[in-house]
């Protein structure tokens, strides 16, 4: 900001031209004149107008004693919605926040204006009427809160707008009520939902000459619904444009390709009063277009406008904000590094064509983003084992990009690829149902076709010359051998696994004394050669259960039913996640035999019991219990495969509430342990079924069934064993990550020693050298604050924006047609059999998460730091996954119903809705 500009908001009262204006002055004239004024320097249709600044308002602000309400608030309900920290989302939070705002809307509205503030409006509004001819002047009155028309939050609609409003008086108190309206309601509960300090917003109000509106409507210079960039959706009604935006009419809208000006979709409103004409002639379509341009073009980022046509058929802006719900675009591959935005805004990848990427988060079951150095641990092991000389004008199949903090798999060589094409759709189908239709929605798209054979040998010659050279340093080819002796001596090769596993701990012990450098030097040599090797060779048991799995299915043939299989991998031995869970679940019998520590649990808060832990404190029945516990499994989490994330063992809040949810199970037919041998015995009595069955086709074939089914029961549980022992690597290296973040923070590089998963590897070694990281790693909490309370992510994104299964739309995203099923019923696909009614509980967040006995878990997508809650759980409904994710696995050892890949489940079903599971059919009916 210039000194002129700073030396004028200095004075009370102050009304600045909007011409004046530029996004370096948002705290003084929010964020809807701050953005007014950068379209009048691009040149762009603004009407005429001036700014009543912040100033103003913080006046009369001061003078209503508004500072005494919000400390109130902070005493009634917490300082959370207060002090941007998480909302207090109990009823009493609630209505502390909602009594606050009514106080200080009604104590501003009835605040006088003091007089010299007055004056200087009435100025500003004579000379703009002045403009006009002289006559009185009928102008917009909008305001303009400094938090608004954001990058991370737009908040369109929170605060009020005043239109037609004539004369002095009547302007005057448009602007008064302009400034109670930032506290609305809805205007404070949602800054207290994105974490924005209430204290720390303000308000300016833009007063501009009304235009006498013949058509008005909304601008968006990308596609707001699929994500497409360089696509314009414009939406077009007679009159004033509050009517569209409001939703009060069923407006025009018009698609229109930005770069050609081509009209590609054409859809009518209802407009009574227009006789079936659209309101919009092409080249008005195409000039809102260019303007929508050049409109993004100046701000760097998409934009949603509001835009009116006077009866001259000039068009006018009135309004510019970002559009802040389309998901950031994906980083190429070679660039897509843990910091980055992932923002690059030709929709290209790096040989010029449109490229598919699979969010590989939400295959781990994961919503949530990953930390900047998870992201960066993940790159450091999936560069270690890219085959070399594999630089030929596409990424090398299943290359990580990243975007909104998520990790992202680049396919289009999968699907330029004939037999990419047919092993991808069947993968996914195991893994993540959903994805499917999604893929061969891609597989019809031009974009996407077969490359020709001279390319697709090229590609293969690349792939070939690239692995003679790198074929001992993929550890995935060592396996096979090993996997094979597992199908004949599983015995054998357990014992090998286990000695893998003892001999991976130990390999992750660093020597001390160690420097800060030399153990960022550990971290790394771990990820990029030590851990993946160290991870596989737990692999073949498994493996050669589920290979045993196969050959029985092969070897039933017709005799075997659907759900057959699903049932035999119930109350699977040796699944350590299950015996984790089995394992608390036998600490909390433990602690309700003691009165003490039951009472504690039952009836103090988590986060206190967690603060008692530390110091000790707790009954002495529940300290043994829970320390016992997190010695042996404290390195996990939820989120664990973020390395950025703490471990239970460092915050214990969540084990010490499930635990509290164990103490409320009363029903003994309820219990985990009960409930997991039932799921054995009815796993054993398939098993005893199948082998009869097999011998009616003969002894041998009978024999065969019967050794492999016993092979999979023996070895399939020990899945988990290779995700279990990534986590234990995790955990060690996250501890030597964060003991570099206390010198870091000792010396004032950082704020705090867990800022240094807000950087990645390598800042963390230039911090090392000196550098100060404290603003970095401040903006990428916002960033990563911002991206949690982010709820669509897309499963396959393109590198223009489009989220692929929007495009579809939700009848074309499913696996199971729905076209037959009674209304209200949604649809998946099947992960455990079983039918189960009973009460919904939507769960976004499994921490301080309540789960009543019975209650049907529907949850976004889980991951092993979920499983505790299986426990209790009547079935489980998920958005993501498939049949082989984390959470069908689990939910079928504990022998609970299951549908996964259900879309929008925990949007379209509400806590207490009495819903149905099929886990067969994979439906879940909602009853009205």
């Amino acid at each position: 900001m210039n000194s002129t500009a700073r030396h004028l908001l200095d004075r009370p009262g102050t009304v600045l031209p909007l011409a004046k204006l530029d996004g370096g002055m948002l705290a003084w004239v929010g964020g809807k004149a701050a953005n007014l004024g950068g379209l009048i320097a691009a040149g762009l249709p603004v009407p005429d107008g001036f700014c009543i600044t912040t100033t103003a308002y913080q006046r009369v602000a001061a003078e209503v004693g508004l500072d005494a309400i919000l400390a109130e608030l902070e005493t009634a309900a917490g300082a959370g919605a207060s002090a941007g920290g998480n909302r207090d989302t109990s009823a009493e939070g609630a209505a502390a926040l909602a009594g606050m705002a009514e106080r200080a809307r009604v104590a501003l509205e009835a605040a006088p204006m003091p007089e010299d503030i007055a004056e200087a409006v009435r100025a500003a509004y004579a000379e703009l009427a002045n403009n006009d001819a002289g006559r009185q002047l009928a102008v917009a009155v909008r305001s303009s809160a400094t938090a608004e028309d954001l990058p991370e939050a737009s908040f369109a609609g929170q605060q009020d707008t005043y239109l037609n409003v004539a004369g002095e008086d009547a302007l005057l108190d448009a602007v008064r009520r302009c400034w109670a309206s930032l506290w609305t309601e809805r205007a404070v509960a949602y800054r207290s939902d994105n974490g924005i300090d209430q204290r720390s917003v303000s308000i300016a109000v833009v007063v501009q000459t009304m235009v006498d509106a013949e058509v008005s409507g909304v601008l968006f210079t990308a596609n707001p619904l699929t994500g497409r960039r360089h696509e314009a959706v414009i939406d077009a009604a007679p009159g004033l444009g509050e009517a569209v935006v409001s939703g009060a009419v069923n407006p025009d809208q018009f698609v229109v390709d930005t770069a050609s000006g081509r009209i590609l979709e054409r859809t009518p409103g209802s407009n009574p009063a227009g006789g079936g004409d659209a309101c919009l002639t092409d080249e008005q379509i195409r000039a809102l277009t260019t303007l929508g341009a050049r409109a993004e073009e100046h701000f760097g980022e998409p934009q949603d406008l509001e835009w009116a046509i006077g009866p001259d058929g000039a068009i006018h802006l009135v309004q510019s904000r970002p559009i802040t719900t389309l998901y950031p675009l994906p980083a190429p591959a070679d660039t897509g590094r843990a910091g980055g935005g992932g923002n690059a805004s030709d929709g290209e990848g790096r040989d010029g064509g449109t490229r598919a990427y699979l969010c590989a988060s939400l295959l781990q079951g994961l919503t949530r983003p990953l930390t900047p150095m998870g992201l960066s641990a993940f790159q450091v092991l999936a560069d270690a084992y890219r085959p070399a000389g594999g630089n030929y004008g596409a990424p090398v199949p299943f290359s990580y990009s990243q975007a909104g903090l998520r990790l992202f798999v680049d396919v289009t060589p999968v699907l330029h690829s004939k037999a990419g094409r047919q092993i991808i759709p069947a993968a996914m189908k195991a893994a993540d149902a959903r994805s499917v239709g999604a893929l061969r929605y891609l597989m019809e798209d031009p974009r996407f076709a077969i490359i020709s054979r001279p390319k697709l040998g090229a590609l293969k010659g690349a792939l070939r010359g690239s692995l003679r050279g790198s074929l001992k340093s993929v550890p995935q080819l060592a396996m096979i051998p090993r996997v094979l002796h597992g199908l004949v001596r599983p015995a054998a090769a357990l014992e090998r696994s286990r000695r893998a596993e003892q001999e991976f701990r130990r390999m992750l012990v660093l020597p001390e004394p160690a420097t800060p450098a030399r153990r960022l030097d550990f971290v790394e040599r771990m990820l990029a050669g030590m851990i993946t090797p160290g991870v596989l060779k737990q692999l073949p048991p498994p493996a050669a259960g589920y290979i045993w799995l196969g050959i029985v299915r092969w070897l039933l043939g017709q005799l075997v039913q659907p759900g057959d299989l699903q049932a035999v991998l119930r109350g699977l031995p040796d699944n350590v996640t299950t015996q984790m869970d089995l394992e608390l679940w036998q600490a909390a019998t433990i602690i309700r035999d003691d009165a003490e520590a039951a009472r504690a649990l039952k009836d103090e808060d988590p986060q206190e019991l967690a603060r008692r832990y530390a110091e000790g404190s707790l009954p002495a029945t529940a300290q043994h219990e829970l320390a016992a516990f997190l010695d042996k499994y404290g390195h996990r989490a939820v989120a664990e495969i973020d390395i950025g994330i703490p471990r239970w063992s460092e915050e214990p809040a969540h084990i010490i509430n499930v635990l509290a949810n164990y103490l409320r199970l009363s029903d003994p037919d309820q219990a985990p342990d009960r409930q997991f041998a039932r799921a054995a015995a009815t796993a054993e009595a398939k098993v005893a079924e199948l082998t009869h069955r097999a011998r009616a086709k003969g002894r041998i074939r009978g024999r065969l069934v019967a050794y492999g089914l016993r092979r999979v029961r023996a070895t399939a549980g020990r899945r988990e064993y290779p995700k279990f022992g990534l986590i234990v690597a995790l955990a060690a290296l996250r501890a030597q990550l964060k003991r570099v973040g206390t010198v870091l923070a000792d010396e004032g590089r950082i704020a705090s020693p867990e800022d240094i998963f807000f950087l990645d590897l390598a800042e963390a070694r230039v911090g090392l050298r000196g550098a100060d990281l404290n603003e970095l790693a401040a903006e990428r909490r916002r960033t990563y604050n911002r991206e949690l309370r982010r709820r669509r992510i897309p499963r396959l994104l393109l590198s223009d924006g489009t989220d692929v299964e929007a495009a579809m739309g939700h009848a074309s995203a499913t696996t199971t047609a729905a076209t037959h099923l009674p209304p209200g019923t949604l649809t998946g696909a099947p992960a455990s059999a079983g039918t189960v009614t009973g009460k919904a509980r939507v769960i976004l967040d499994p921490a301080g998460a309540h789960l009543e006995p019975g209650e049907i878990l529907v949850a976004p997508s889980t991951d092993p730091g979920w499983t505790p809650l299986f426990l209790t759980a009547g079935a489980l409904v998920m958005e993501m996954g498939g049949p082989i994710s984390h959470g069908a696995v689990v939910a079928r050892e504990y022998g609970i119903p299951a549908v996964v890949g259900v879309p929008d489940a925990t949007t379209r079903i509400t806590t207490g809705d009495t819903i149905t599971v099929d886990g067969a059919a994979g439906t879940i009916s909602i009853q009205t």
